[in-house]
């Protein structure tokens, strides 16, 4: 599977295990995560991409936002992880 920014994964191990994060880069091997509370966009998390479970759902404007390196709010990426949790 393709990752991309702005796609929504869940953390499969580590001690984040289980937490739904969003893809803010992607490099080599690695992907960037936020979750927009405890890991913030300043300082995001560097996991491996074996150690995610990638999900369909890409919140698009964030996406965009990212690609473009437009200013993003933390509480945009706490907000839209959040929607996506309320349609599970």
């Amino acid at each position: 599977m393709e990752y991309q920014i702005g796609q929504v994964v869940y953390a499969k191990s580590g001690h984040d295990k289980g937490d739904v994060l969003l893809i803010v880069s992607v490099e080599g091997d690695y992907v960037h995560l936020a979750d927009g509370k405890r890991r913030k966009l300043e300082k995001p998390k560097r996991k491996k991409k074996i150690h995610i479970q990638p999900t369909s759902y890409i919140e698009e404007e964030l996406a965009e936002a990212l690609q473009k390196n437009s200013y993003v709010l933390d509480a945009e990426v706490a907000k839209a992880l959040k929607k996506y949790q309320k349609k599970q």
